[in-house]
């Protein structure tokens, strides 16, 4: 960490999925600008909600009928990669990363940024008592299916061969923000619903219950997950809420963006 540049632990309430994304997007914007700190964020979504990823087509491998009769929600991610869906803070917990390569130590590319934030993730994991092991190279399978547990990517973490967080990451310059779902548990039926081209959603992923026995609550997982970032990278991360410029920002994001017709369509 960059002596002198503090990190903050955000933990937020549970909001809707244009929210959820106008807050990331608006602390990472500050920590390019310089404005805001290193964070960690771990947040949860109200309703359910299905976020794509930025580049995703909007079509048939996600089920948009589905999502209207269920009450799930439906957003585009800053962050690439595939869709997920976010069940509320009882099944899922959201974490973001925003940083400088700098405030890494340097770690200079995507690999390198990935092995950082998966390295801590691990370690919270395994203080719950979950066998997580990260895999250092992407499996094979589709490289872009429609529902990210479908695949494992460089970095990533599984349990027995089935993945149980998903990663994706954008950066602008040496800036970065990451997003990452880890899965407490899962509703099954509702995953096949939702997602009704990916053939077995459930075969290629487990949860934190399937390994623990027990589903662990939102809070405790947070709380392992912080203290593990503290310890794997020699951090401090001082409990804090938005900045006044944050929320104003994120509230801008929200009306112009994130919840607009046009950007869940793709961007042009």
């Amino acid at each position: 960490m960059t002596p002198g540049r503090p990190w903050r632990l955000l933990v937020t309430e549970p909001c809707d999925g244009a929210t959820n994304m106008a807050i990331d997007e608006a602390v990472w914007r500050g920590r390019q600008a310089g404005t805001s700190p290193s964070t960690v964020r771990f947040f949860a979504w109200a309703p359910p909600t299905v976020s794509l990823g930025y580049g995703q087509p909007l079509d048939r491998d996600v089920s948009v009928e589905a999502c209207r009769r269920l009450g799930v929600g439906l957003v585009r991610r800053p962050t690439g990669g595939s869709a997920i869906y976010h069940d509320g803070p009882e099944r899922e917990l959201t974490y973001s990363v925003v940083a400088t390569t700098d405030d890494l130590g340097g770690a200079r590319d995507l690999g390198e940024t990935y092995r950082w934030i998966a390295r801590a993730l691990v370690a919270g994991l395994r203080a719950l008592g979950a066998p997580v092991a990260m895999v250092a190279v992407a499996r094979g399978g589709d490289p872009t299916p429609a529902f990210c547990f479908a695949r494992t990517g460089s970095y990533e973490i599984e349990i027995a061969a089935r993945k149980v967080v998903g990663s994706a990451q954008r950066r602008h310059g040496r800036c970065f923000v990451q997003h990452g779902s880890i899965l407490l548990g899962v509703d099954a039926p509702r995953l096949r619903t939702l997602f009704p081209t990916t053939r077995d959603p459930l075969a290629t992923l487990t949860t934190l219950e399937a390994a623990l026995g027990h589903r662990p609550k939102f809070d405790d997982v947070a709380a392992a997950l912080a203290h593990a970032f503290e310890r794997e990278h020699g951090l401090r991360l001082r409990a804090d809420g938005l900045t006044a410029d944050e929320t104003a920002h994120a509230a801008r994001l929200v009306e112009e963006k994130y919840a607009t017709a046009e950007w869940l369509a793709g961007p042009v």
